[in-house]
């Protein structure tokens, strides 16, 4: 009788490491860095936006105070009071992006393409305004638009001020207190703010695209037409956005450079505010720009193609 031997066992397979769970603290880092903008927004945006909501529905008067009462009808009377106003803001807002579009884009193809070594300096200028206080570069439009100026009068020599007085935009040979010293300061003001995305837009666009449209034959128009103003649309998109919503509800050109038959509704919410000291009213008036500007925004960049923003 032979005895078999038993086969030999095999090696124990070692245990697998346990898989450790990403720790609480982990998961909630990008929470707590999160944290001081969603407080900053709540304080300064979401707060004050609950409080003119509920000053928007009040009744009563500064002596004897302020009540919620949900007086809705303020909405309405305002609007059907200062529509003109709203009208004339979002005309001269519009009017505004439209010319920094047009003096802007070429400036901003400038810098990216052709500027060479001169392309930093060309960007410092484009922002050294902003080092100056906005209320000063408005002022100083006064004197540059002033009666018996230098502007006025090369205007006045080329016969352009009889164009745009019969269109409504200045009066005779006086530009100072018209619409068009007002649209004149919204341009300037507000031109770097479509230039730098205009520029940060085209000068991602691969030089070697226009070499190629090139070796296929492609005029320098039909280029443009064709690559770089397609592939320079989220430049716009942003620039328009950024020039449109804050010209749109601007006071202080229609102030300093209009006059009273030029005052924007952002003049007329200022007013309210400091002056007639009608509460209700001056947030019902902001609502109202908000919700307007708000709405064509929003039909602009569905219109636009909000991919491109991403």
């Amino acid at each position: 009788m032979t005895i078999t031997e038993a086969p030999p066992a095999a090696p124990a397979t070692p245990p697998e490491p346990p898989v450790r769970k990403a720790s609480t603290r982990k998961r909630l880092v990008p929470y707590w860095l999160l944290l001081p903008g969603i407080l900053w927004l709540l304080v300064f945006f979401a707060l004050p936006m609950v409080y003119q909501a509920s000053t928007s529905v009040q009744t009563g008067s500064l002596e004897k105070g302020f009540q919620v009462t949900w007086h809705f009808a303020t909405y309405w009377d305002a609007l059907q009071e200062y529509y003109p106003q709203f009208v004339r803001s979002l005309l001269y807002a519009g009017t505004a992006t439209i010319l920094c579009l047009l003096l802007g884009y070429p400036l901003a193809y400038l810098i990216a393409f052709k500027a060479g070594r001169w392309r930093n300096l060309l960007l410092v200028l484009v922002i050294a305004p902003f080092f100056t206080s906005f209320l000063i570069r408005t002022l100083a439009w006064k004197t540059i638009l002033a009666d018996g100026g230098t502007v006025v009068g090369i205007l006045d020599s080329l016969h352009v001020l009889d164009v745009t007085s019969w269109l409504g935009w200045t009066e005779g040979n006086r530009v100072l207190a018209t619409p068009m010293a007002v649209v004149c300061g919204l341009t300037y003001n507000f031109l770097p703010f479509m230039i730098l995305p205009l520029y940060t837009s085209l000068e991602r666009i691969d030089g070697r695209l226009h070499e190629a449209a090139g070796d296929l034959y492609a005029r320098p128009l039909t280029t443009f037409r064709k690559v770089t103003f397609p592939l320079s649309m989220p430049g716009v998109v942003s620039g328009t956005l950024l020039t449109f919503i804050p010209a749109s509800g601007d006071y202080v050109n229609a102030e300093l450079l209009g006059s009273t038959d030029t005052k924007m509704v952002g003049s007329v919410i200022q007013t309210q505010f400091l002056r007639v000291l009608d509460y209700p009213t001056a947030a019902a008036l902001s609502f109202i720009l908000m919700a307007i500007v708000l709405l064509m925004v929003t039909f602009y960049i569905r219109r636009a193609g909000t991919e491109d923003l991403v």
